[in-house]
């Protein structure tokens, strides 16, 4: 299956599909891609489903590259902010099982498929508990996903 038939196939974000990184607006230059052909497509997630859980600490976007499907969350990177982000980590996680299995199936397997890309500089504490968990959950913040 291609990432493409997978949004198409996800009733909550068929019609959000964007080309190469478009959907991430400004935040597409925090990607830095070897071979931009090899991107397939992207998906604000965010925008996407914002109206079906408008309470919720929904996950930013996600997008495929060389047939393997990424998932970025652009968010501060300071130390009261990584609940926020473990939250819309357990989020993603629960609406790709509940409502885009098809696009579960296609995350990355070469590499880490979860990143979280900070949208400034990096003001965690690193002997602080908060980071402690995002390390525990394979999401410590990078300033730029390099593929």
């Amino acid at each position: 299956m291609t990432f493409k038939e997978a949004v198409e196939g996800t009733p909550e974000i068929a019609t959000c599909l964007q080309t190469g990184l478009k959907a991430l607006g400004g935040n597409s230059k925090k990607i830095t891609m070897k071979h931009t052909s090899l991107c397939e497509g992207s998906v604000d997630i965010d925008t996407c489903v914002s109206k079906l859980y408008p309470s919720s600490n929904r996950w930013d976007y996600c997008f495929s590259y060389n047939g393997e499907v990424f998932f970025v969350e652009v968010h501060s990177a300071i130390t009261s902010e990584v609940s926020t982000v473990l939250n819309k980590l357990t989020w993603l996680k629960k609406w790709l099982r509940d409502s885009a299995p098809e696009l579960d199936n296609l995350k990355a397997q070469s590499r880490a498929p979860f990143y979280w890309v900070q949208s400034s500089g990096f003001s965690i504490l690193p002997q602080s508990k908060q980071f402690r968990s995002a390390v525990q959950a394979g999401i410590k913040p990078i300033s730029k996903l390099v593929l």
